[in-house]
């Protein structure tokens, strides 16, 4: 079902907002309540881009397929609203999805635009109306998905709680950021080749991961970005995914992870290091510190102790330390790293074959690079 809502100009180009409703009816009117672990997450425009050869698919594929897919995922056709202790919760209303289809401005070449330079490209040629949860804009485009809650997990020790107080803290607890930030961040996609990860990884010794030796890489580089003639806290963080490191028994005792779970599980240690110092350290150094703190946050009692420390704290809002500085404070160089690799968006494919290109657009509000 597909509901038309605006047609008006854009940037000297035409676009039409219509919402589209899955294909059959679906369960509507009872709400999903988020995991502890969806509440540790800021509101945040996550999306995707794909880009597909000639012959492209067509507008109307594109509607077509979308309101199919609707109906096993509905809660993604619902609104996110307030519970009454003004937490967010997933309504399944139905409503559908927001797409709109935006043709280009007489003269723009599709060819010519430069995909690499995000916010010069991806962000001018999405209408800015457009920019919202839960639309899609000639390709699939939606917030992060909440569905399911995390299961409820044995509780741990009070020691679990304390790790979790130096990664998070409650929302108002937390330091302001800068009155400003410079608008000196951009947006960019870069290709690195495999040979230059290998080269990286055996740069830093063995036992450690590609991510921990890009990491490392990615840490120098801000501490030499960052000016000579005064030292500087550096933070550097890592988003942790806990569906591997969480085991669940169910009732028959045999133990399981949480590999499949549709939902956020995710935790973002950080380290705090000296520009100076940074400069001085040799990478495989680095990198013995990044899988230092990486591993202490990697593991079934740290995911278990952060449900438990959000429980303690509902229904305040908490907010990660690493996109703060830290322990840096304020005033530190942050930078946050994450891996998309578990969600392999090169592969999907609505019915009509895989992208030829498809990549995440993920503007941070605050100050820390991502």
């Amino acid at each position: 079902m597909v509901n038309e809502a605006t047609n008006k100009e854009h940037g000297g180009g035409h676009e039409v907002t219509v919402t589209v409703a899955p294909a059959l009816p679906v369960q509507q009117g009872h709400r999903l309540e988020l995991s502890n672990l969806d509440l540790l997450l800021p509101p945040l425009d996550v999306s995707l881009f794909f880009c597909y050869l000639q012959p492209a698919p067509t507008a109307a594929a594109l509607k077509e397929a979308l309101a199919k897919t609707l109906v096993p995922y509905y809660p993604l056709a619902g609104e996110v609203v307030a519970n009454a202790d003004g937490e967010p919760e997933l309504l399944c209303s139905g409503r559908g999805v927001d797409f709109t289809v935006a043709n280009a401005a007489a003269g723009v070449e599709l060819r010519e635009v430069r995909i690499g330079a995000v916010d010069e490209s991806v962000e001018r040629l999405v209408p800015a109306n457009a920019k919202k949860p839960g639309s899609v804009v000639a390709v699939k485009r939606k917030a992060c998905p909440v569905l399911p809650p995390l299961p409820r997990l044995p509780a741990r020790p009070a020691a679990a709680a304390l790790a979790v107080d130096r990664l998070f803290s409650p929302r108002n607890a937390a330091p302001p950021p800068p009155p400003s930030v410079a608008a000196t961040a951009v947006n960019r996609i870069y290709r690195i080749a495999a040979a230059d990860v290998a080269a990286l990884k055996a740069a830093v010794g063995p036992g450690r991961t590609k991510m921990e030796a890009f990491t490392a890489h990615l840490w120098k580089l801000c501490s030499m970005a960052a000016s000579p003639r005064r030292s500087q806290q550096c933070c550097m963080g890592v988003v942790v995914d806990g569906r591997t490191r969480i085991v669940v028994s169910p009732n028959d005792g045999a133990s399981t992870t949480m590999r499949g779970y549709f939902g956020n599980v995710l935790t973002i240690p950080y380290g705090v290091l000296g520009t100076e110092e940074l400069r001085r350290m040799e990478l495989a150094e680095v990198a013995g510190d990044v899988h230092r703190w990486v591993a202490e946050a990697a593991t079934d009692d740290h995911f278990r102790g952060l449900v438990d420390w959000v429980e303690a704290l509902r229904p305040k809002p908490a907010a990660a330390r690493a996109y703060l500085g830290g322990t840096g404070g304020s005033d530190a160089m942050a930078c946050i790293v994450s891996s998309g690799m578990r969600l392999a968006v090169g592969e999907v494919d609505f019915g009509w074959g895989t992208p030829a290109f498809a990549s995440y657009h993920f503007p941070w509000p605050a100050g820390a690079g991502a």
